[in-house]
């Protein structure tokens, strides 16, 4: 970086006043708050963090977690996912972006196979910089859903859905926040279901669930019937800009007129218009390319269809290519 600036790897050598200023940038999410990734790392998970700093501000922020398998197959599936993407202020100019991005890719490119900025931003100011750093554009889809105003977020979403949120309440279905150990367990027990049998991606220990629902930034909104957790949304907050949704899931066409898969999405909205939280973000809605049945789903709460895309640099191009066709092979 130029020499006015200096670089930090650690969170805490930064005053909370210039994380309080930096978190009011168009860029700013949850994941690359500190206590987001401090709870990666006190659960085991290897992260990374560069800090440009002066004496006035934070001129950028960018962290992640370094995901990979266990034993042998460590270097042959280690990746740097940084999500959310960097959080540039307000003010940084293209070239201290690209400087920034540079020093990234030095400080990994020997450990793992690719760096991805999976973004919940607009970034399109940036695209150059990323760009000249070596970073190629993927589009991916996601929504975006303004809770400000909660009768027109109902007016937003499809009858059909608004129906079965109400059908799922006149049958006895409630949301409840989380307050118990045993609820989370009945909760990663659906989730767990779900993505062995569809998502077939890896999903954390139910550690991890444990640890991260006792963090006072993420809400555990669950599904309740009959006295049995039937659903949930693991729901991160960014003080009163965004609530995401992490985890999803719901027992759903076991019960009549219950549709615990929606209600967990809708909790969040409600959520949100009760706490004054501007934004609903989806988390994803696939590759525009791509036929994804959640897309659809997600769809009809009334979302903004947007396209903020993925950055990706490939360090190692032959176990890139390896491992994409791994992971066909497994999803199908």
């Amino acid at each position: 970086m130029t020499t006015e600036y200096t670089i930090h790897k650690d969170f805490k050598e930064v005053a909370p006043s210039h994380w309080e200023k930096l978190l009011q940038s168009n860029t700013a999410n949850f994941f690359q708050t500190p206590r987001a990734v401090e709870f990666f790392h006190s659960v085991g998970l290897e992260t990374f963090t560069l800090i440009a700093h002066n004496d006035d501000h934070i001129v950028a922020s960018l962290s992640g977690i370094i995901q990979k398998e266990k034993g042998l197959k460590a270097s042959f599936t280690s990746r740097a996912i940084i999500y959310g993407g960097p959080i540039f202020s307000n003010d940084i100019v293209h070239e201290e972006a690209v400087e920034l991005l540079r020093l990234l890719i030095a400080d990994l490119k020997d450990d793992v196979i690719y760096i991805e900025f999976r973004n919940f931003n607009d970034y399109s100011d940036f695209s150059a910089a990323f760009e000249e750093a070596g970073f190629v554009y993927h589009p991916h889809l996601n929504f975006h859903l303004d809770c400000t105003d909660p009768l027109a977020m109902k007016k937003r979403m499809s009858s059909s859905k608004l129906r079965q949120v109400k059908k799922s309440i006149k049958e006895g279905a409630s949301i409840v926040e989380a307050s118990t150990v045993e609820q989370i367990a009945e909760f990663y027990t659906i989730l767990h279901h779900l993505y062995k049998t569809k998502v077939k991606t890896p999903l954390p220990t139910l550690d991890f669930f444990v640890e991260l629902w006792k963090t006072s930034s993420v809400k555990f909104l669950m599904v309740e019937y009959q006295k049995e957790i039937i659903g949930g949304i693991v729901a991160p907050i960014l003080e009163d800009k965004v609530i995401y949704e992490w985890f999803v899931c719901g027992k759903d066409r076991m019960y009549k007129n219950v549709y615990p898969s929606i209600m967990a999405t809708w909790a969040a909205m409600e959520y949100a218009t009760a706490n004054g939280i501007a934004r609903f973000d989806f988390m994803g809605a696939g590759k525009p390319e791509e036929d994804y049945g959640v897309r659809e789903f997600k769809s009809k709460f009334g979302g903004e269809l947007v396209q903020h895309g993925r950055y990706c640099y490939v360090a190692k191009p032959f176990l890139y290519e390896l491992g994409k066709t791994a992971v066909k092979i497994l999803k199908s």
